[in-house]
């Protein structure tokens, strides 16, 4: 299996904040059908981007809005590669240099094992979030 390079950072230019959008549009509004005014919700420039490419092609986002990690999503192409991992690892790194001592995130639920992996812990009841089931998850850093 070729060894590819993954990138996970903060979306900080033009360039990079617009392929944190485009997947996202990919994912939740084509792939997921989710309303976009639900996807876009207003609360980006409060939230700090982040973005992964896989061998420089834009592949993964993610959103972190105070310590609730949000708008995870990889493109199909490049899921079960490490992209979402890489993503979440970058913003675990984040948390800890801003001393955010805990992340929360809504986790849909087949993919809640994959949180689990990375050391988040399910609480509470199953619950609908965009018409998607989905279950609080925390981990403390």
């Amino acid at each position: 299996m070729p060894n590819h390079e993954i990138v996970a950072k903060i979306a900080e230019t033009q360039k990079e904040i617009m392929d944190h959008v485009m997947v996202r549009g990919k994912v939740f509004i084509i792939e997921q059908a989710i309303d976009w005014a639900i996807e876009f919700d207003g609360l980006d420039h409060e939230c700090v981007l982040f973005v992964a490419y896989f061998d420089g092609k834009p592949a993964g986002s993610a959103r972190l809005h105070k310590n609730k990690v949000g708008r995870v999503a990889t493109l199909e192409p490049y899921r079960k590669q490490g992209v979402a991992r890489a993503i979440m690892e970058s913003i675990e790194i984040y948390a800890r240099k801003h001393h955010i001592p805990l992340l929360t995130l809504h986790a849909q639920l087949y993919v809640k094992e994959v949180y689990e992996r990375l050391g988040y812990v399910p609480k509470g009841d199953i619950f609908k979030e965009a018409g998607i089931d989905h279950v609080y998850m925390e981990k403390q850093m």
